[in-house]
């Protein structure tokens, strides 16, 4: 896989990794001082695209700002209608989610 990111020689920073068409992988750490870089970062990269795969093992840690960069990702790609897939949700952003009552959404979205 190859980095998406400008930016992600940072240890703190998440990187979003392409591999094959569709296929990404995102690592590190998802926080508010990267999310909104992230969000932007993934728009572009999965413009076009039927069909998007996240996987999301490797994040080290993220917060709701993190959350909301998924939900945000899903929301736009599908209303562009494209499929989205997140698959091996971190059980720190399910907390997240669970807290905030918004499991659903992304539970809908997980392959």
């Amino acid at each position: 896989m190859k980095s998406v990111n400008a930016t992600a020689s940072s240890r703190t920073a998440a990187c979003l990794l392409s591999g094959e068409q569709g296929h990404y992988a995102l690592s590190g750490a998802l926080h508010f001082a990267n999310a909104r870089d992230l969000l932007n970062q993934g728009l572009r990269a999965f413009a076009g695209q039927p069909v998007i795969e996240i996987d999301l093992s490797a994040l080290t840690s993220a917060d709701s700002a993190g959350l909301a960069v998924l939900l945000a990702w899903v929301e736009r790609l599908r209303s562009k209608g494209q499929r989205v897939q997140l698959g091996r949700l971190p059980p720190q952003l399910a907390a997240i989610a669970r807290v905030c009552d918004i499991e659903q959404m992304l539970t809908a979205a997980q392959a």
